[in-house]
């Protein structure tokens, strides 16, 4: 079986916490990578392209919106308009929970979007179905 790997980009430690216990509690435990800025998203993939190491590139991003350097929309934007990461699903992972902001974001080229959870049980249950659909279910060229 094909290892998965996972790219979070959130700069809120309190939320990676909840979030690596929340994928922990649903079986999956390795190859989660997380960075806590844009820029460190973008540089995290540039490094893994440049060192042709394809099996550290993410099967998916889940990108939170709001963090320092270079926010979530910029990072979605080039992520996008590169061809090396285009074919990369991201999935937009934030509070914010705007009708605009969600058609934004789908307009520049993101694959799914999530508001967060508002109780870890509740996270849980989130992170079960993106491991349901986007490793599962989902099938990538």
């Amino acid at each position: 079986m094909e290892e998965i790997f996972i790219l979070i980009a959130e700069d809120d430690a309190d939320d990676r916490f909840l979030l690596q216990t929340a994928f922990e509690e649903n079986g999956y435990k390795d190859k989660l990578h997380f960075v806590e800025n844009g820029v460190e998203v973008l540089e995290y993939l540039h490094t893994q392209s440049q060192n042709g190491q394809a099996d550290k590139m993410p099967n998916f991003i889940l990108l939170d919106l709001n963090m320092p350097k270079k926010d979530g929309r910029e990072v979605l934007k080039e992520l996008k308009s590169n061809p090396l990461y285009k074919k990369i699903p991201v999935i937009i992972f934030s509070t914010t929970n705007n009708e605009q902001e969600m058609r934004r974001c789908y307009e520049l080229g993101a694959n799914s979007y999530i508001t967060k959870p508002n109780s870890f049980e509740n996270l849980i249950k989130t992170v079960a179905v993106l491991r349901s659909y986007w490793i599962h279910t989902s099938i990538s060229p």
